[in-house]
């Protein structure tokens, strides 16, 4: 069994770009293991469960297998899985943020000038 930093896994299992940024991410509390706030320098074990920050929401993941080395992204597949709470989870906020979407649209190109014109007429009436 090997002795591996949480930071070095999390870069290993390519879930940061750097190491530098996992360690970053670790030390501002973003990234929970087991449950609680960890540091950088805490050891790994299988079956613990990291809540990773992913985009808008966040991924709850189980250690499959621990490597300091960085591999292939084929091979990254089995180092962990994603809780199927999780997975619902994401897919629900993911729904919700295309319906609020419906309700508030952008359009589909920038103002032009005449438009940028009657625009700020408007704000100023």
């Amino acid at each position: 069994m090997e002795n591996v930093r949480i930071d070095k896994w999390l870069w290993a299992a390519r879930l940061f770009k750097t190491r530098a940024n996992a360690r970053e991410a670790v030390q501002s509390g973003k990234i929970h293991y087991n449950g609680q706030r960890t540091k950088p320098s805490k050891i790994v074990e299988l079956n613990a469960t990291l809540k990773v920050p992913a985009g808008f929401d966040s991924k709850e993941l189980v250690i499959r297998e621990i490597f300091d080395k960085r591999r292939a992204a084929p091979m990254v597949v089995g180092m962990y899985s994603e809780t199927a709470e999780s997975i619902a989870k994401r897919e629900k906020n993911a729904e919700a943020r295309k319906l609020s979407a419906f309700h508030s649209p952008k359009p589909d190109t920038k103002p032009d000038k005449k438009q940028r014109r009657q625009i700020i007429h408007l704000k100023h009436q």
